[in-house]
């Protein structure tokens, strides 16, 4: 397990402070909500057909599909015309592999904040699949362990709950991203940088990964 001195040892940018705390009640996790600034995190409920404008009032640009196969008549992009989609096929089982995903969905984050938008990541409840994706954000961008991200996470939504073989993914994903931000040398904690990794795509034919309307400022 990696010590607090290893993290205290590397330049990271800090959490924003918490904002006032909200209780939390059973019907929020049906609604999105703003992790950090800009990222939001939420169920399928949130981007339904007649979110559209709660989708507009809050900002978002972006948004992560994370989806079963089976479920992809139901779960779509339902705005491919308003918001840049990444979509994802990922089934909520143990045995799923999600950790050489980490990369694609941060450079889809970085690249949404670099131009100034707001990103939603959802799956069908909000709780496994997408959770685990905002988690590995936040522990690679903030340098954090699997546990302090989870426990940031769940104050702004409480209802998280990954499965457990995303919780040892998410584990083993500590020291990878620390070997790679060392390897890279310490950067600007203010900048937005581009990285290259080295993803094993043995199982890429799990996944599909489906960008709609690239350039919607230009549509």
């Amino acid at each position: 397990m990696l010590t607090d001195a290893v993290y205290q040892s590397l330049s990271f940018p800090s959490l924003p402070p918490d904002q006032e705390e909200k209780d939390w009640h059973y019907h929020m996790r049906r609604s999105m909500q703003e992790i950090v600034p800009c990222i939001y995190l939420g169920p399928y409920a949130a981007v339904t057909k007649n979110k559209l404008e709660v989708l507009k009032e809050h900002g978002i640009t972006h948004i992560v599909c994370i989806r079963h196969p089976i479920e992809a008549n139901l779960i779509k992009p339902n705005f491919p015309q308003n918001f840049r989609y990444l979509t994802l096929d990922i089934i909520d089982k143990p045995t799923e592999p999600i950790l050489e995903f980490f990369p694609m969905v941060k450079e889809f984050i970085e690249e949404c904040l670099h131009h100034k938008g707001k990103v939603l990541i959802h799956g069908n409840g909000g709780i496994s699949r997408s959770a685990s994706f905002v988690i590995a954000y936040i522990m690679e961008t903030y340098g954090l362990s699997y546990q302090k991200s989870f426990l940031y996470v769940q104050q702004k939504r409480y209802c998280i709950n990954p499965n457990e073989g995303f919780v040892r993914q998410l584990q083993e994903y500590e020291p990878i991203y620390l070997a790679r931000y060392q390897q890279q040398g310490q950067t600007s904690s203010s900048g937005i940088y581009k990285r290259k990794y080295e993803i094993d795509d043995e199982n890429s034919d799990l996944v599909k990964r489906d960008y709609f309307n690239t350039n919607v400022s230009n549509s």
